[in-house]
Parts: C-alpha cells; sequence; structure tokens
C-alpha cells in the first residue's frame, strides 16, 4: 500500500463534560497537529499518491472550520465532547468527503482506498481515526 502525508494544524476553545474530565470541565485551549494520510494500491500513471498539493489545500479547508473556534458553539458539534478522538473522527468524515468529489485530483474518488487521520495534542499524546473510503 502506498501512502502520501500531509500536516497542518489547528487553535481551537472547547470543554468537556463529565467527571472524567476534571478541570477539562472548563473552557480550554489546544493546539492539535494534524497528520492525514491518503492511501492506495497502485500508484497512478505519473507516480502518485495524489496532488500533493490539492491534498495539502483540502486539509487547510477542511481544517478552517474549526481554526481558532471554540467548538463547544457549533452547531455540527452540538452536544458532543470534542475530544481528541472524536475531532480525528469528525475531519475524517469531512475529508472522505471531500475526496469523494475528487478534491485532491483527477481519477482519485476511485483509486484511493482509504485515510488515516492523526491528531497529536502534545508530544506524548495523540489519537487517530483511519478507515476505508467505500
Amino acid at each position: 500500500m502506498y501512502s502520501l502525508a500531509v500536516s497542518d494544524h489547528i487553535m481551537i476553545a472547547h470543554s468537556f463534560k463529565g467527571e472524567i474530565f476534571g478541570p477539562a470541565q472548563e473552557v480550554h485551549g489546544a493546539t492539535y497537529g494534524v497528520e492525514v494520510e491518503f492511501r492506495r494500491r497502485e500508484l497512478d500513471a505519473s507516480g502518485l499518491v495524489c496532488d500533493i498539493g490539492l491534498a495539502l489545500q483540502v486539509l487547510k479547508e477542511v481544517l478552517a472550520e474549526f481554526n481558532f473556534k471554540n467548538l463547544d458553539t457549533l452547531p455540527a458539534l452540538a452536544g458532543r465532547n470534542t475530544t481528541t478522538e472524536v475531532m480525528a473522527g469528525v475531519i475524517f468524515q469531512r475529508l472522505k468527503a471531500r475526496v469523494l468529489k475528487g478534491d485532491v485530483g483527477p481519477g482519485t474518488a476511485d483509486s484511493l482506498e482509504s485515510l488515516r487521520v492523526l491528531l497529536r495534542e502534545s508530544p506524548v499524546a495523540w489519537a487517530a481515526f483511519e478507515g476505508p473510503l467505500r
């Protein structure tokens, strides 16, 4: 399996509900390093997994929905604990939709097989979500 990865980061604010979260029940900030890996079995005729420039552009556009936002105020995330794990899944779903529209290059909607989204919460802790595109 071949893969291509791009990365960016977002700065967010949020709070959690539930005693398990202790002081994180209060509004606090986080900066997530976000890495996305695009995967396919065979390279295209140009020797690519997908267009790296388009992949980075799509990632930036998806992350712009959350960057410098308080996630507690976004209707799409209402009532959810926006843990690192949850956000990895949310970003995966948004990227998946863009990939299936062909936004990372011609022919990629049919040839990319899976994605992996990894959010680095700190140098010692991270979470990921990965899955097939179909």
